[in-house]
């Protein structure tokens, strides 16, 4: 069922959006060779509880598995989506790391993605950075009242493949509200006027997971992280948005993270 949100509903959902902003941007102020995983779920956790919610993520249930070790997936690499924190995994000049956070704040969910640089990156990473958080843009700027899911997901793809990378298609993005996870589901693929009908009320996260090569992932033996096929490096970028008179009102942010990345010449867009 789809839980459309009434105006306060809605600003509820922004500040727990906006806690996940501010912690991302902790974290990518921590971000640099020599730091583990671990240490930046440690530095999210305590971000989140000193700001009165919960990291929605500690111990999300898994049907293959055990509940989530931690309170951000971190995901390295040719790691797609869901990667463990661990004390590890070392972050490596030339890396780059995923960084998917949610908090639950009075009763509402936060959700959102950034892929950080390390250090120095190639030249062909960052053109996978730039395309993968370009097509969450497109993909936004689709979800307005009266459209269809699909051509959500028609303008991510289309924007990626046109660029020769693959679009993940086994996980997708997602309605959110009360709960982490609601309906509908958005992949990022698709075609126009197909899905259900976007609605003013409607609150999803649009998550596009692209790879710099082969759209073909697996399942590693944690249960939990997904990687490329191929080994080739993936990126993730994510904001939820609400549909508000009509239009797609994004309620997490990229702006402090933004700020942040021009001060260390690691600008995309």
């Amino acid at each position: 069922m789809i839980f459309l949100k009434t105006e306060d509903e809605i600003e509820l959902m922004r500040a727990a959006n906006q806690l996940v902003a501010a912690t991302l941007a902790e974290v990518c102020k921590a971000v640099q060779p020599g730091v583990t995983t671990a240490q930046l779920d440690r530095l999210a956790e305590e971000f989140i509880r000193d700001h009165g919610a919960e990291p929605t993520f500690k111990g999300f249930p898994n049907p293959y598995g055990g509940p989530f070790p931690g309170s951000i997936c971190a995901s390295v690499n040719e790691i797609v989506v869901h990667g463990v924190p661990s004390e590890e995994i070392v972050l490596h000049d030339g890396d780059i790391i995923s960084v998917d956070c949610g908090t639950l704040l009075n009763g509402f969910n936060g959700d959102s993605c950034y892929t950080f640089q390390v250090g120095e990156v190639s030249t062909d990473v960052k053109n996978l950075l730039r395309t993968t958080k370009e097509s969450l843009y497109k993909g936004i700027e689709t979800a307005v009242a009266g459209h269809r899911i699909g051509d959500i997901g028609y303008a991510v793809q289309t924007h990626c493949e046109a660029q020769g990378y693959g679009v993940v298609r086994e996980f997708v993005g997602h309605g959110i509200g009360r709960e982490m996870h609601e309906d509908p589901q958005v992949p990022n693929y698709g075609k126009r006027g197909q899905g259900k009908q976007i609605k003013n009320g409607l609150c999803i996260a649009i998550e596009p997971m692209i790879t710099m090569g082969t759209h073909e992932v697996y399942m590693m033996p944690d249960k939990w992280s997904i990687k490329t096929r191929d080994g080739k490096p993936a990126a993730h970028f994510e904001h939820t948005i609400a549909i508000h008179h009509g239009k797609p009102d994004i309620l997490s942010s990229f702006e402090e993270i933004e700020r942040i990345e021009a001060t260390r010449g690691q600008t995309i867009s």
